[in-house]
């Protein structure tokens, strides 16, 4: 995830430069949303599929293949730079087919994780899981922003490229599914829609799937579309200085992750109260922030409550899901983030243009603490922990 990292923060920062350079300042809110969009579509209109698809075939298999082409856009991209042909239709091009891979690849990964441990070590596993992933953000942004400097933006890409060999090696050591009962067999050719069912019908389910949309809406937009805008337009900051900010974020939320591993399930919904309540004052915060000390130290803050929010709800998801569901449930959860993100980063992208990123990161504390409230005071209001602990 180390190479991933680097990738994503050297693309926000080629594509505020390739929108410059394409002269489409204007626009560079909504173009800086654009490659996002691309893969969040495709990701809406795949998800069912490659929810069903986790549930039925080797989780290993699709892996696999889905590390096979993210090697091959990240090397396409590289190239591209590195010839400095890079143009704006490139990156959201790119970005659609990265969707493709994505909604195979997120479903598996995310179901893959329980089966792994018992039933009663899985919201330890999934909280180390997020800290490892977490972790990684502290130390490829900075990398990323090295590379830039020193040796251009083409190497985060080919490194990222090649990080992927070493997690296929992994991938291959892990163990097949243990084969279920006659009956969960034939529960997991079932159709595509019942992932959806069980969470329309579990409250807490529902209620959690709510909040991570919630966050998609009104912070996921700010931490992975329009950080690199917000720290070189608003901030005045160099691709070094860049990197360092989103390793303030991934320090947030590595502390959040594993904040997690130590709470009783009891204490679960006031963790969730209490980072929803951080991670408003911090979006106020950065939306005041006037250097890079202020507007780091707000993103530490804005990291630890998402993160400990979002860990809480996807252990939730996945501790209430049957076996033979997971991977469609985990398809449901995964489309409040990526079912959502395109929009809210496309709109949030166009309100920057007009009203300005500081304005609009005020308005989106608002929007959040409002609805985010609103969910955890009615369907939300059953999660306590103690059905979770009872079953």
């Amino acid at each position: 995830m180390t190479g991933t990292w680097m990738q994503g923060m050297a693309l926000g920062w080629v594509t505020a430069d390739v929108v410059a350079n394409d002269c489409l300042d204007e626009w560079s809110g909504v173009l800086q949303a654009a490659p996002h969009f691309a893969t969040g579509v495709v990701m809406l209109l795949l998800f069912r599929l490659g929810g069903a698809c986790a549930d039925r075939h080797d989780k290993r298999f699709i892996l696999q293949v889905c590390q096979l082409a993210q090697i091959g856009f990240a090397l396409a991209i590289g190239q591209l730079i590195a010839h400095e042909a890079l143009q704006t239709w490139h990156l959201i091009v790119a970005a659609g087919l990265l969707g493709i891979s994505s909604s195979f690849e997120m479903p598996a990964a995310a179901a893959i994780v329980p089966e792994l441990v018992a039933k009663e070590h899985v919201a330890k596993a999934i909280s180390v899981d997020r800290a490892v992933f977490h972790a990684t953000r502290l130390v490829g942004p900075a990398a990323a922003g090295y590379l830039v400097v020193r040796y251009g933006a083409e190497w985060a890409f080919y490194l990222n490229a090649a990080s992927f060999v070493a997690l296929m090696i992994a991938i291959a050591t892990l163990p097949r599914r243990p084969q279920g009962t006659a009956e969960e067999e034939q529960k997991r050719q079932g159709g595509a829609s019942e992932g959806l069912k069980h969470v329309r019908q579990d409250k807490p389910s529902l209620a959690m799937v709510a909040l991570l949309a919630t966050n998609t809406l009104f912070v996921f937009p700010v931490i992975i579309v329009l950080l690199p805008l917000y720290a070189k337009n608003d901030l005045g900051a160099s691709p070094d200085e860049t990197g360092l900010l989103m390793l303030c974020s991934g320090a947030g939320s590595v502390s959040g992750s594993l904040l997690i591993m130590a709470l009783k399930p009891a204490l679960r919904r006031l963790a969730i109260l209490a980072g929803m309540v951080l991670a408003c004052g911090a979006l106020v915060s950065l939306s005041q922030a006037n250097g890079l000390v202020w507007a780091g130290i707000s993103l530490v803050s804005l990291a630890v409550g998402v993160s400990t929010l979002v860990g809480l709800a996807n252990t939730i998801v996945q501790e209430r899901s049957p076996a033979e569901l997971r991977g469609r449930v985990s398809a449901v959860a995964g489309l409040s983030f990526f079912g959502f993100l395109p929009f809210a980063a496309i709109i949030m992208g166009w309100m920057t243009d007009v009203f300005k990123l500081r304005n609009v990161l005020l308005g989106s504390s608002i929007c959040y603490a409002v609805i985010g409230f609103i969910v955890m005071l009615t369907v939300g209001s059953k999660v306590t922990g103690e059905r979770e602990a009872a079953e």
